[in-house]
């Protein structure tokens, strides 16, 4: 049996592929939303947040084979817990992690944290939409919000949490955006003309989370773009296609059967 970390759309179709595979799966997610999904798919799910020590008691006592991580590129610190469990149960750790992309163009300012991008739109001023999400909100209020020549736009989820979490920072109704994804470049075209955007804050998803099309209505508009780069994790057993994943389980379990001589 495996444990796989899920949520976003193509680890969904990843735990259905090992699924028809053969491959026993137990998914964790962290949202009921995210959790209905993957029950239309037919595969059991774990809701709520594991701490390292959840994530090793949950293999021990279940007898997890080997532990598949296909949580969002940004999802740190659920990766590097489930990681690390997985070393001291000592059951195989294995990483999918989307294709990075590259960037570089003119328009575009690569940076290494939310507190960096930030403090570089805060430089810039004018009209700032974030597409970062709910969780890091308020490194960019603590910076931006009420400041002179700046407007702060947030586009997320459309979840009690995060509208509960805009209240608490002071976040005004009428800058909130709640809708989810993907977006097509023309759908964010207009949003951003609607707004008057002068700066997009996004994060470097990969292909599956709609990044290029955030960036390629950004620059058609002449709109700054801020992207924050993934957290550097030295994953083990990193793969970047569902096949090379497939293979890398089978290979793995296949080991483990031939050396204890079996279940």
């Amino acid at each position: 049996m495996i444990l796989f970390l899920a949520g976003t759309s193509d680890a969904r179709q990843l735990a259905s592929m090992l699924s028809d595979a053969g491959q026993k799966l137990l998914t964790t997610v962290v949202t009921d939303n995210a959790a209905i999904e993957l029950r239309k798919a037919g595969l059991d799910v774990l809701v709520g947040r594991l701490t390292s020590e959840d994530f090793k008691q949950l293999i021990q006592e279940q007898g997890f084979r080997a532990v598949v991580d296909a949580s969002h590129p940004f999802a740190e610190e659920a990766s590097l817990n489930a990681l690390t469990a997985a070393k001291e149960a000592g059951v195989p750790y294995i990483r999918y992690e989307r294709e990075s992309q590259t960037h570089e163009q003119i328009g575009v300012t690569m940076v290494e944290s939310y507190k960096e991008a930030a403090e570089r739109a805060f430089e810039k001023k004018g009209v700032i939409l974030l597409t970062t999400g709910s969780k890091t909100l308020q490194v960019f209020t603590e910076k931006l919000l009420n400041q002179p020549d700046i407007r702060v736009i947030a586009r997320m989820l459309p979840r009690k949490d995060n509208m509960e979490k805009c209240e608490q920072l002071g976040f005004p109704q009428k800058d909130i955006i709640a809708i989810q994804g993907p977006f097509t470049k023309e759908f964010n075209h207009a949003l951003y003309r609607q707004y008057g955007v002068t700066t997009m804050i996004t994060k470097e998803s990969g292909k599956v989370g709609s990044v290029d099309e955030k960036i390629e209505a950004a620059r058609e508009l002449g709109i700054e773009t801020i992207i924050i780069k993934r957290p550097k994790i030295q994953y083990e057993n990193q793969f970047s296609s569902f096949t090379d994943i497939l293979k890398c389980v089978n290979e793995l379990l296949q080991k483990e059967t031939n050396t204890t001589g079996g279940y």
